[in-house]
């Protein structure tokens, strides 16, 4: 699977504060954006950063160039993803603003960013753990393929999906970075397995056709899957329902716990209890 990289994912509308300025004008940038940094420029060339912290106890008519920091961390736009998350981590910085060889500014990348990266990924492990499954439960031999399916088509298995990881995905297909969804195909019938998220932010685009890792069984037998969407009451993907960020089990889990809990994705709970 190819890796993702920084250009997949970066802002690249990015507010700045000119070399020029002052104390003054980043407070005036801070109240108007909401943002608690900025890349400082020269022209279109990146020379530092200065953050919120760096106004504590300064005059506002300050230059910035006194109070910014020169020695910054950026990234390169062909960097992996996966290499900005260990930086971000190890750095404590939240946003690395991302840089051509030239050091002139093409966008930056946050670690919102990285996060929603990796939201809703999908691994070839992930497709063969849930053929082994169905194989071993009805003693089958289901058929692997990959192709488009019509998104209308889909049953869903999935009541209810959270409105900042379908922000996500609408921002992935949009970018074309969007994964296979991952479907079980039987005789009248292409059941969405996971990928949720990704068909409902397909289905508010206007796309009618997704890619997917196609699981097919001939035989026309009952599974636990469809079982499940028959309780639900779910026969279209018009049917989940949209969840406020603030009720995503994560959520509740920090509040709760005063820690980050852990909420099951589609093929993370024990898919024997899923398709029987």
């Amino acid at each position: 699977m190819e890796k993702k990289r920084v250009r997949d994912y970066m802002t690249t509308d990015v507010d700045t504060v000119p070399l020029t300025g002052t104390a003054r004008e980043v407070i005036h940038a801070i109240r108007v954006t909401s943002h608690d940094g900025f890349p400082v420029v020269d022209g279109n060339i990146v020379v530092g950063y200065i953050a919120a912290r760096d106004l504590l106890f300064v005059h506002p008519e300050t230059p910035v160039k006194e109070i910014m920091s020169h020695h910054l961390i950026v990234a390169d736009p062909e960097m992996a993803i996966s290499d900005v998350a260990r930086v971000i981590i190890r750095s404590g910085i939240q946003k690395l603003p991302v840089v051509n060889e030239k050091n002139e500014l093409l966008g930056i990348i946050s670690n919102t960013d990285v996060v929603r990266s990796q939201i809703e990924h999908v691994s070839p492990e992930k497709v063969y753990k849930l053929m082994d499954t169905i194989e071993r439960l009805h003693e089958i031999k289901p058929h692997l393929s990959k192709g488009p399916v019509q998104v209308h088509t889909l049953l869903p298995t999935q009541s209810r999906i959270y409105m900042d990881e379908l922000e996500g995905r609408i921002y992935e297909i949009k970018k074309g970075l969007a994964e296979p969804v991952i479907v079980i195909k039987k005789p009248g019938r292409l059941i969405l397995v996971d990928g949720h998220h990704r068909a409902v932010a397909a289905r508010r685009l206007g796309i009618k056709i997704l890619e997917a890792y196609i699981i097919e069984i001939m035989e026309n037998l009952e599974l636990g899957l469809e079982r499940t969407a028959k309780a639900m009451n779910l026969k279209t993907i018009d049917d989940i329902q949209i969840m406020d960020y603030a009720r995503h089990p994560l959520i509740a889990g920090t509040h709760r716990f005063g820690g980050i809990g852990t909420a099951p994705s589609d093929l993370d709970q024990d898919p024997s209890h899923r398709v029987s």
